[in-house]
């Protein structure tokens, strides 16, 4: 079994196709939580440029990465991790990276209400062009994802502003710039790039490199998800399985750990806003509760609060020592 991949051309530029493409959504969305998405529009020099630099960044010493590190960004959350720190289910990611989120001044209402995850990203010093480079794909990633949203909606033959209106007009933006170091495979330990795993919002929008390294959970078993020149990886996150009451699953995956070279990639979660509280979508049956079977064993069904509330008990867990320190 192999993950689709859509051209979302009509989806980008609103043409009377829209409705074809969005039903090879809606039947990847039920059939794998997966997709890769071509025709997107995203410049390739932007994309490359932020590969070039992102490179640049992990390069540099431990000691100069860190000068921007996460507990300097406090309640925002943003800023660099080195490997090992974040967890999965309890186990160390192998893994090092930088987290970011759109960008937020002090005049903010949700800053100056001390709102977790808002605020202003860290940049290191040394690299001026990482801000532009990072801000300006954040939003043109933004515009795909209220494409890939748009069509969700006509699959399920609702209208295609429906999460629009309800959730992101003003979404959660959660950006991170991951780097997969070389480890050799010597070790008893069963490590993972990143453990399995769903993604907890509406919808992440991967970019990959050339080596590759995701596997996806399908029926049949754990299946490769290769790198496709200018695609991304699209995959249904807990609150639209929340949503379309199972219809639509956010599916296991994971990141095998790297034996050749240093892998990078660029996950965007596109989230619903901090404060709505997901309701399922009237009309749609609900399914049954897969919560024994998840990896987590919690229920996205039975969840009762805001969004913001759901995410920040994940995210507490990912970084058990960030949250004694900042979230107090």
């Amino acid at each position: 079994m192999e993950v689709p991949v859509i051209d979302i051309s009509s989806l980008v530029n609103r043409s009377f196709k829209s409705e074809e493409v969005a039903a090879r959504i809606g039947r990847a969305c039920q059939e794998h939580g997966f997709f890769y998405i071509v025709g997107h529009g995203v410049d390739e020099l932007l994309q490359q440029r932020l590969v070039d630099l992102s490179k640049k960044f992990f390069s540099l010493s431990l000691e100069t990465k860190m000068k921007i590190k996460m507990l300097h960004g406090g309640i925002a959350w943003r800023g660099y991790f080195p490997c090992g720190e974040e967890l999965t289910s309890g186990s160390p990611d192998m893994k090092e990276g930088i987290y970011f989120g759109e960008e937020l001044d002090e005049e903010n209402e949700f800053v100056k209400k001390n709102t977790p995850l808002h605020g202003k990203n860290l940049f290191p010093d040394n690299l001026p062009e990482f801000r532009s480079v990072v801000l300006n794909y954040m939003n043109s990633i933004l515009q795909v994802g209220h494409a890939v949203l748009n069509g969700i909606a006509l699959s399920l033959g609702l209208d295609e502003n429906y999460f629009f209106h309800r959730y992101t007009k003003e979404p959660l933006q959660l950006f991170r710039i991951f780097n997969y170091p070389v480890k050799k495979m010597d070790t008893n330990l069963n490590l993972w790039g990143v453990g399995e795993h769903t993604d907890y919002g509406l919808l992440t929008i991967l970019k990959q490199d050339n080596l590759g390294g995701l596997q996806v959970k399908a029926k049949s078993g754990w299946i490769d998800v290769p790198p496709i020149e200018n695609s991304f990886v699209c995959n249904i996150g807990d609150m639209l399985d929340r949503m379309t009451g199972g219809l639509y699953k956010s599916t296991l995956h994971r990141v095998k750990c790297q034996t050749l070279a240093d892998r990078l990639s660029f996950p965007f979660f596109f989230d619903p806003n901090f404060f709505v509280h997901v309701k399922k979508i009237d009309g749609i049956e609900q399914q049954n509760d897969d919560k024994n079977q998840r990896w987590d064993l919690e229920s996205v069904h039975e969840f009762q609060g805001t969004y913001g509330q759901y995410l920040l008990k994940k995210v507490s867990k990912a970084f058990p020592q960030l949250k004694e320190n900042v979230l107090v």
